[in-house]
This record gives C-alpha cells, sequence and structure tokens, in this order.
C-alpha cells in the first residue's frame, strides 16, 4: 500500500513538472515571437476586382502609423489603431489587419462601392452604397449613373434606396445611365443606348414602376419601336405612357 502511493505521489510529480515545463516553453516561445521584427506588410483587397485605391496607398496608411519605429516588433504594433486608420480613409469601407507567425503585417481592406457620380457646383464625387461620399480615384473610373441636382439631407436617404436598386439590377444597371433630380423632387433618367428620357417621378413606388419598364421594354425592343419615343412616363403604377418623336 505504502508502495504504490510513493508510485503515485511520483507519478503527480512528474506530471506536474511537465505541465510546468509545457507553460515554461510556450511563454518562452511566445515572448521570442512577439520580439520578432515585421518582416514586411502585405495588403490583400477582397470582393471588387476594381481597384480605387492602390496596395502602395494602403501600404503607406500601415507604415506611417509605424514610423517612430524603423523595424517595429510585434508587441509593438497596435492593430486596432492601423484598422481604424485603415477605416477612416474615404475609400476604404472596412478593414481586418493581423500579423501572421511568420512576422508578415497583413491587412484585409474592403473597398468602398461606388453606385452613383454627382456633379453639384463643388465638382462631382461618388455617392457609394451606404449612402456616404466617396471621392473620384485618379486608378479607376466607376460606369456609374451620373448625376445632376440637388441632393440634400431630405431626399439622400430615398436617392440613395433608389441608386441602391439600380446598381443591384443588371438590366437597370447596364440601361440608366443619367439621373437628373428636378427640383420638384421629381427624376428624369436617360438609358444607354436610345434618345428618349425616362419621367420618373418622385421616387415613391420604386419596385413597381421598374417593373412596368422593363416589361415595356422587352415588347418595345422585340418590336423595334423604342426608336420611335422620346419619352416614357413611369408616374403611374399601372400603366406606361409613351410620347412619340
Amino acid at each position: 500500500m505504502e508502495k504504490e502511493t510513493r508510485k503515485n505521489i511520483w507519478i503527480n510529480a512528474r506530471l506536474i513538472l511537465m505541465i510546468i515545463a509545457v507553460i515554461f516553453l510556450f511563454s518562452f516561445s511566445a515572448k521570442r515571437n512577439s520580439d520578432r521584427n515585421i518582416k514586411k506588410t502585405e495588403v490583400i483587397f477582397i470582393g471588387n476586382d476594381e481597384l480605387f485605391i492602390t496596395h502602395e496607398t494602403v501600404n503607406k496608411l500601415l507604415i506611417e502609423k509605424n514610423q517612430s519605429v524603423q523595424k517595429p516588433q510585434k508587441v509593438a504594433v497596435d492593430l486596432n489603431k492601423l484598422e481604424n486608420s485603415l477605416d477612416n480613409y474615404n475609400m476604404i469601407e472596412k478593414s481586418e489587419v493581423f500579423i501572421s507567425i511568420d512576422g508578415v503585417l497583413k491587412a484585409f481592406v474592403k473597398q468602398k462601392s461606388p453606385i452613383a457620380r454627382v456633379f453639384d457646383e463643388n465638382g462631382s464625387f461618388y455617392f457609394d452604397y451606404q449612402g456616404n461620399k466617396m471621392p473620384l480615384s485618379e486608378n479607376f473610373t466607376a460606369r456609374v449613373p451620373l448625376v445632376s441636382g440637388e441632393i440634400n439631407d431630405e431626399n439622400s436617404k430615398d436617392l440613395n434606396k433608389l441608386f441602391r436598386f439600380i446598381y443591384d439590377d443588371d438590366f437597370l444597371k447596364k440601361n440608366i445611365i443619367g439621373i437628373e433630380i428636378l427640383p420638384t423632387g421629381a427624376i428624369i433618367m436617360s438609358n444607354r443606348n436610345y434618345n428618349y428620357k425616362i419621367d420618373f417621378g418622385r421616387t415613391i413606388n420604386v419596385e413597381s414602376k421598374f417593373k412596368n419598364y422593363k416589361a415595356f421594354f422587352q415588347k418595345a425592343e422585340a418590336d423595334s419601336s423604342l426608336v420611335k419615343y422620346k419619352k416614357i412616363n413611369l408616374r403611374f403604377t399601372q400603366q406606361v405612357v409613351c410620347t412619340k418623336k
């Protein structure tokens, strides 16, 4: 009995020593890993292949936030600060920054998605999918509807819903190239391949109006009558009223 008790004590002691050794080795490894320098940065864009912002620009933002350290150690890098810096950039919607085991500072970046290009007295800018302003890019020009007229706090939400509806529909995205906002709040649209104007009215019953327009377009294109019209009126949700040239 006494012999077996000693044996159990010895086994438990060995087990405790092994646990201590594992904890020590893990702590030592973690310490060495955190003391290592960042070898390089790597930028990965997710989603849209159309790059409005370059890898170099993102790299510059990452470096600027670590400019006080020529070779920053892993432990010295504030990942939250880097992410906030990228997220505040006017062409980035969301980012995620982390450091790999081999010392690479990686940034996954999702760009903003422009859905309309607005022209006003101050110049031109994009309207992004979230309804925020986005500057034009020197690297890529988005093929989105050109918008003229006043966008303000009162109409911006409804207009953004309209822009998003067009952007999310393959047919409308290819067909609608211009949107004019009248002082009355009514909308006049231009299409890509024909000279007629689309009198959309106010930004109400959007889905029904576009459903009517697509049905009309399909039928009129089939009988080659689209070239005869100068205005397509969608103000009435039950019908499409056309004015010939």
